[in-house]
C-alpha cells in the first residue's frame, strides 16, 4: 500500500487507480486525485509536483459549487466590470507557497474566458477576472478544487479558520523546539561541568544519547519547514534564506549524532536545538506581524452583517443580505452596522466610519447622503435605500484593491530577495573557504568554525528588511484611512518633489448660494428638492453641496437616474424628465456656460443655483507644510481662470493652469516628468483617472464609488489632503528604517562572519546572533509611525478663504 501522488494520503488496498505523468504511472487514491493529476499534467504544468512544498489537499470529483451561480449569491462575491469582464476574490485553503501560486495562475489562466489571475500566497487570496458568458464562477471554484485547493467566499469564518490553523501549527513547532532546547541545555551543562569536575564515561555517554534523543524531534519536526523550503529552492534553481539554515541544521545534527555513535568528538545538540528555537521564534514574530498587517483588510470581511431588516409595507422582516435588491428600504438600529451601501432617508444621522476612513470622530449625514456598508449608525433607528450591495460596495472594493496590490511584488521586495540570494552564495563560498583553511591549519576546529560561519550569517535579515518595513507602513496607513493600492507608489512618494492638485473636490468645497437661487417656475424650496433628489447617492462635491442646501426640504422620489460626464445628471420625477448641470447640458445647448447649476425639464429652465467655493480647512496648512519641506505645489484645473487664480493666490501658488482639458493635464504631467521631476497628482477620483495614471504617484481623494474605482496607487478614504502629509512621513520613515536595517545587517555580517571564520564564536552563540539579528530587523520596523518625520510640524490653518464663483457673485 503506497501513498497518493497528488495528496499524499494512503492508497486503500482495494484501489488500483493511477495517473499518467510524463509517461510514468503514478498511484492515486481516488478518481478526484486522478483527474487532478491528469489535468495538471495535460496543461503542461507537471513541474508543480517538483516545486511544491508539500502534498496537496485531497481533490474532489464533485462540484458542490453550483449554488454560487445563483444571481443573488453571485452578486455578493462577483463584481461586474464590463460586458465581458467580471471579478471575484476567493479565499483558498491549501495555498501554501510559491509553487501553489505558480500552479493556480497557470492552470486558471489557461481556462477559456479567464482574463487575469492574481494569487496572494501570504493572505491565501485568489483574484480572478473572467468572462461570465464563457465560464461560470462555479467552474472556476471547481477548477481550484480539482487542483486540491478548497475555495471559499471571502468571509470572516473562513479567514479565522485558516489563521487559527496556521497559528496552531507554528505554536506546536515552537513548543517542541522550546522544550527540546531546555532539555538539551540541561544535558549540555552536565557535560560541560564534567570537563572540570570529572565524570564517569558511561554517564557522559548517557547524557550525549539523551541530548540526541531530545534534539531529534526538534530537527525532524520543528525544523521540517526549513528543509522543505531548501528543497523547494533547489528544485526551483534559486537560493534564499532556507538553504544555509537547512545546511547548518543538518550538518550540526548529523555531526553530533555521528560523534555520539562513535563515542568520541564534540556534540552540539544544545546548539542545534537553540538554533531552531530562535529561528522559529523569529518566524512566529514575523507571522504575527503579517497577521497584524492583514487585520485591517480581514476586518473588512467581518464588518458586513449577514442579515438585514427589510421594509415590507408597514412592517419589517429579517432577510439575508444576499436577498436584498437595489431600491429596497432597510432599517438599521442604533449601534448597528449598515449592511449595504445606501442613501439615508432619515433627516440626520451620526455615522462612525472609523474602520473604513481612519477618522475617529463620527460624521453627521443628512437625508440623501450616501452611507457605506460596514459603518455604524450611532443614532437610530434609521432607514436607508439600498444603492449598492455585495461585490459592488466600497467595503468589497477596498478588499479587492488590497488583494490586487498583494498579488504583485514591489521593487523593494524584489531587490531584497536578489540581495539575499547573492548573499547566500557568498556565505556558502566563505563557509567552504573557512573549512578548507582550518583543515590545513587545525582540522579539529574546521567543522565548528565552518558551521559557525554558516549559522551566524543572516540572510533572513536581508530578506525580511523590505517586507517587514513595507508591511508595517501599509498597515499603519490603512488604520489611518490611507489605502496603499500599489506598494511601489509608497516608495516613490518619499521622493516626490512636485505635487500637482486638482481644485474642485480636492482643494475646495462647493457651496450653494441659497440666497442667490433664481427660480423661473415654482419656489426655491421646490427647486432644491427636485435638484437634491436627482443627486441622491452621488459622491460628487456639488451633489453633496446640494443635499446640504436642501436640509429640511422634503425630497420627491427620483428614478431612471443617470450621469453625463462633464455635463450633469438626469432622471425622472413623476412624469417629468429633469436635467441638472451646466447650462449647455441642461438647456440642450441654449445659453452661456457660466458655471452655475441649471435645473430644467422639457419646458425649459426651472431654476439656477449659484455655486460658491471655499478652501477645505486642512488645505492651507498642508500646502504650506509641503512647500516648507522643499516640494513645489501646482494647481491644475479645468475651472474658470478667475476662480482658479483666486484659489492659487490664497494658497501662495505661483504655478497654476485654468480651463485645462484632460489632454492639457496629461501634457502638463508629461512635461514635468520630462523635466526630471518626480510628480504626484492629487485628484478627487471622479474625472481624473487618466491624469492620475500618468503621474509617478497617483493619489485619489474621495469616498464612495470614486474611492473604489479611482486609478490610483494611494487612496485617501477620508476626504482631505492632510492624509498626504501622513503618507509622505510614513513613506520616508519606511525608507529610513529599511536603510537602517540594511546598514545594521551589513555591519553585523562584516564583524560577525570573520569572528566565526577565525573560530572565535561557538555554534550556539552564532545561532543566538543570527536569530537576534532577524528579530531586530522585525522589531525595528515597528518604529515606523512612532515618531513624526516631518521637520516642519503642521501649523494651525489660517481662516477659511471664501471664493465667489465667477458669474455668480
Amino acid at each position: 500500500m503506497g501513498s497518493c501522488f497528488h495528496c499524499g494520503e494512503s492508497v486503500p488496498p482495494d484501489v488500483r487507480l493511477s495517473a499518467n505523468v510524463g509517461g510514468d504511472m503514478r498511484p492515486v487514491c481516488c478518481i478526484g486525485c486522478q483527474a487532478a493529476v491528469e489535468w495538471i499534467a495535460g496543461l503542461g504544468l507537471a513541474d508543480y509536483y517538483r516545486l511544491r512544498e508539500g502534498p496537496a489537499v485531497r481533490a474532489t470529483s464533485e462540484s458542490g459549487y453550483a449554488e454560487w451561480d445563483r444571481p443573488r449569491l453571485a452578486r455578493m462575491h462577483v463584481r461586474i466590470l464590463g460586458a465581458d469582464r467580471s471579478e471575484a476574490v476567493l479565499l483558498v485553503e491549501g495555498l501554501r507557497c510559491a509553487a501553489c501560486a505558480w500552479l493556480i495562475e497557470r492552470a486558471l489562466t489557461s481556462a477559456p474566458g479567464v482574463h487575469e489571475v492574481g494569487v496572494n500566497a501570504v493572505m491565501r487570496r485568489v483574484r480572478i477576472v473572467f468572462d461570465p458568458q464563457s465560464i461560470r464562477l462555479s467552474d472556476l471554484m471547481q477548477a481550484l478544487a480539482r487542483l486540491g485547493y478548497a475555495p471559499h467566499p471571502l468571509c470572516a469564518a473562513a479567514i479565522d479558520s485558516l489563521r487559527q490553523r496556521e497559528s496552531r501549527i507554528a505554536m506546536k513547532r515552537l513548543a517542541v523546539a522550546g522544550l527540546g532546547t531546555m532539555q538539551a541545555m540541561m544535558y549540555a551543562v552536565a557535560l560541560y561541568a564534567g570537563v572540570f569536575d570529572g565524570i564517569d564515561s558511561s554517564v557522559r555517554e548517557f547524557f550525549r544519547w539523551m541530548g540526541m534523543l531530545v534534539a531529534t524531534p526538534v530537527v525532524l519536526y520543528s525544523a521540517s519547514a526549513f528543509f522543505a523550503g531548501a528543497v523547494r529552492e533547489w528544485r526551483a534553481h534559486r537560493l534564499s534564506m532556507d538553504t544555509p539554515i537547512a545546511i547548518a541544521i543538518a550538518s550540526i545534527y548529523m555531526a553530533s549524532a555521528a560523534a555520539t555513535m562513535r563515542g568520541s568528538g564534540e556534540v552540539y545538540f544544545d546548539s542545534v536545538s537553540m538554533f531552531v528555537f530562535f529561528l522559529l521564534l523569529g518566524r512566529y514574530v514575523e507571522m504575527r506581524t503579517r497577521h497584524r498587517a492583514s487585520d485591517v483588510v480581514d476586518a473588512l470581511a467581518r464588518l458586513q452583517p449577514a442579515t438585514a431588516e427589510r421594509r415590507v409595507g408597514e412592517r419589517y422582516e429579517t432577510v439575508g443580505v444576499h436577498e436584498l435588491e437595489i431600491g429596497d428600504r432597510v432599517r438599521v438600529a442604533s449601534g448597528s452596522t449598515f449592511p449595504v451601501d445606501g442613501t439615508l432617508v432619515a433627516a440626520r444621522c451620526l455615522v462612525d466610519e472609523s474602520v473604513l476612513t481612519g477618522e475617529s470622530a463620527p460624521r453627521s449625514h443628512l437625508a440623501g447622503d450616501a452611507v457605506i456598508a460596514g459603518s455604524i449608525a450611532l443614532d437610530g433607528p434609521v432607514e436607508i435605500v439600498v444603492l449598492r450591495l455585495g461585490a459592488d460596495t466600497l467595503l468589497a472594493g477596498i478588499a479587492r484593491m488590497v488583494t490586487r496590490a498583494g498579488s504583485a511584488r514591489p521593487r523593494l521586495v524584489t531587490i531584497a530577495d536578489a540581495a539575499a540570494a547573492r548573499f547566500v552564495l557568498r556565505i556558502l563560498a566563505i563557509t567552504a573557504l573557512t573549512a578548507v583553511a582550518w583543515l590545513i591549519l587545525d582540522p579539529v576546529r574546521a567543522f565548528a568554525s565552518a558551521v559557525s560561519v554558516l549559522v551566524i550569517s543572516c540572510p533572513c535579515a536581508f530578506a525580511l528588511a523590505a517586507p517587514a518595513s513595507l508591511t508595517r507602513a501599509v498597515a499603519l496607513l490603512a488604520r489611518n484611512g490611507v489605502l496603499v493600492v500599489d506598494a511601489n507608489a509608497l516608495e516613490t512618494l518619499a521622493h516626490v518633489d512636485r505635487f500637482v492638485f486638482d481644485k474642485t473636490g480636492t482643494l475646495t468645497e462647493p457651496r450653494i448660494d441659497i440666497a442667490g437661487i433664481s427660480v423661473s417656475r415654482g419656489t426655491p424650496e421646490e427647486a432644491l428638492g427636485l435638484a437634491a433628489a436627482l443627486e441622491q447617492g452621488s459622491t460628487h462635491p456639488l451633489a453633496q453641496a446640494l443635499r446640504v442646501a436642501a436640509v429640511g426640504v422634503e425630497l420627491p422620489l427620483a428614478s431612471a437616474l443617470g450621469i453625463t460626464a462633464g455635463g450633469g445628471v438626469f432622471g425622472r420625477i413623476g412624469e417629468r424628465e429633469l436635467r441638472l448641470g451646466r447650462t449647455t447640458f441642461a438647456l440642450g445647448g441654449v445659453g452661456l456656460d457660466d458655471d452655475v447649476l441649471v435645473l430644467a425639464d422639457s419646458l425649459g429652465e426651472i431654476a439656477r443655483f449659484p455655486v460658491n467655493e471655499r478652501l477645505r480647512q486642512e488645505v492651507p496648512a498642508t500646502i504650506s507644510t509641503l512647500q516648507g519641506e522643499g516640494a513645489d505645489c501646482e494647481l491644475l484645473s479645468g475651472d474658470h481662470p478667475a476662480r482658479v487664480a483666486t484659489v492659487a493666490a490664497a494658497l501662495g501658488l505661483r504655478a497654476w493652469s485654468a480651463r485645462a482639458t484632460p489632454t492639457d493635464k496629461l501634457m502638463r504631467i508629461q512635461k514635468l516628468r520630462e523635466d526630471g521631476h518626480v510628480v504626484a497628482m492629487i485628484g478627487d477620483g471622479v474625472n481624473d483617472a487618466p491624469v492620475l495614471a500618468a503621474a509617478d504617484v497617483a493619489i485619489a481623494i474621495g469616498s464612495g464609488a470614486a474611492l473604489a474605482h479611482a486609478a490610483s496607487g494611494i487612496l485617501l478614504a477620508e476626504s482631505g489632503v492632510a492624509g498626504i502629509l501622513r503618507a509622505r512621513d510614513i513613506a520616508r520613515q519606511m525608507l529610513r528604517i529599511l536603510q537602517r536595517n540594511l546598514r545594521w545587517t551589513y555591519a553585523y555580517n562584516i564583524v560577525a562572519v570573520p569572528l566565526a571564520a577565525f573560530g572565535l564564536v561557538p555554534p550556539w552563540l552564532a545561532a543566538l546572533g543570527m536569530s537576534a539579528s532577524s528579530l531586530l530587523v522585525v522589531a525595528n520596523s515597528f518604529a515606523i509611525g512612532r515618531v513624526n518625520a516631518t521637520r516642519h510640524p503642521i501649523k494651525p490653518h489660517p481662516p477659511v478663504v471664501a471664493i465667489a464663483a465667477s458669474g455668480a457673485a
